[in-house]
């Protein structure tokens, strides 16, 4: 055989056995890409995103697109040529499988944490908007989660309503912590709560839940820290003065809390925030409509984009990382509260885009 025919054989089973072994080999990466956008103004599956009865609404038109990032599963094994391949590609990141899954957590535990993130954020939406528009909104402290095992076990029950520890009112969740971890491991602590079966009879029936126990738990000491503990962990619950549905499945996490609240907004004042155009956005809101940072920013942006986007509405800490690589088409608008989103869709809608905060890359 010609050295020269040798040579080109052995060269291309080398690279076939490269290319083999790139298939082959996993590597410990996970790949993120634009994921879908849903404007929260209109309708998924033939029903409205927003369903809102017991108050008037009013028309709307336009977009305002709440965006997702789309990521490979807890349990998908990325080989190298795919990583490479994620690498080089200009709308999808390759990242870490940890940072996507710390600590080895599974897909099912992953799914589960984004629903429950996801149902948070939809009632700090509701509670930004109707604050917002200065219609109150009743709010108490109960047990959110009952920990398996806890000395609270059997004792507490999610939906509890907190109205003191050891005889003292209880106004936010944190309250009760800091009640708690006065004691000593070992020592007794009385909660005053209102049954969870009572509170829930007496919101169907529109009364004020009434009737309380006291009930006396053990602490114990937490894990790896000399502090006391009884095993719950305490939240809000909130009681609306009407009814706010937000019918969207198959999505999770925390990002779709400005965009809901706005889009509640919208639905409950006469005229339009967005004026007929196209605005998509991210970002997280609390109770009192402060706008927080999400993951996978620049994934957003590349498919509100495509989705036909002309504004995108951007957390203020996640606006240097979305000024560094912002697609072709599309202005970026800071937001830090839902006031200031709102006050930016005034300047969109009237034309006054001049004056729009704009993200920075510097």
């Amino acid at each position: 055989m010609p050295r020269r025919t040798a040579t080109m054989l052995a060269s291309t089973l080398i690279l076939i056995a490269l290319l083999c072994a790139g298939v082959l080999i996993p590597v410990p990466y996970s790949e993120m890409s634009p994921g879908p956008t849903v404007n929260t103004l209109g309708k998924v599956g033939g029903e409205p995103v927003l369903q809102i009865s017991g108050h008037r609404t009013y028309k709307t038109s336009g977009n305002l697109n709440m965006t997702t990032v789309r990521v490979t599963g807890a349990d998908y094994d990325m080989n190298l040529v795919e990583a490479v391949y994620g690498w080089l590609a200009h709308d999808s990141v390759v990242v870490p499988h940890d940072t996507l899954y710390p600590g080895g957590k599974t897909e099912e535990q992953s799914t589960q944490e984004n629903a429950e993130e996801f149902s948070q954020s939809q009632e700090s939406a509701k509670v930004a908007a109707l604050t917002e528009l200065g219609i109150p909104v009743t709010s108490r402290v109960v047990v959110s989660t009952v920990i398996k095992d806890s000395p609270a076990q059997g004792k507490l029950h999610a939906g509890d309503v907190i109205k003191a520890v050891d005889g003292t009112a209880v106004e936010h969740p944190e309250d009760v912590a800091k009640l708690v971890t006065k004691h000593k491991p070992g020592e007794s602590v009385t909660f005053t709560v209102i049954p969870a079966k009572t509170a829930a009879a007496a919101e169907k029936a529109g009364k004020q839940p009434e009737g309380t126990e006291k009930i006396t738990i053990t602490t114990k000491k937490a894990p790896k820290e000399n502090r006391a503990i009884v095993g719950i962990q305490a939240g809000t619950d909130h009681t609306f003065p009407f009814e706010i549905d937000i019918k969207l499945a198959d999505v999770g996490g925390p990002s779709a809390g400005l965009m809901f609240s706005l889009g509640i907004v919208d639905k409950l004042t006469p005229g339009q925030l967005t004026g007929g155009k196209f605005i998509a956005g991210t970002g997280t809101i609390d109770d009192q409509g402060k706008v927080g940072p999400i993951g996978g920013i620049n994934m957003k942006l590349v498919g509100a984009r495509d989705a036909g986007a002309r504004y995108f509405l951007t957390p203020g800490d996640n606006c240097k990382a979305a000024a560094s690589d912002t697609p072709s088409g599309l202005t970026l608008v800071e937001v830090k509260t839902i006031d200031d989103a709102k006050q930016s869709l005034e300047k969109i809608r009237t034309g006054d885009t001049a004056g729009l905060p704009s993200c920075s890359a510097g």
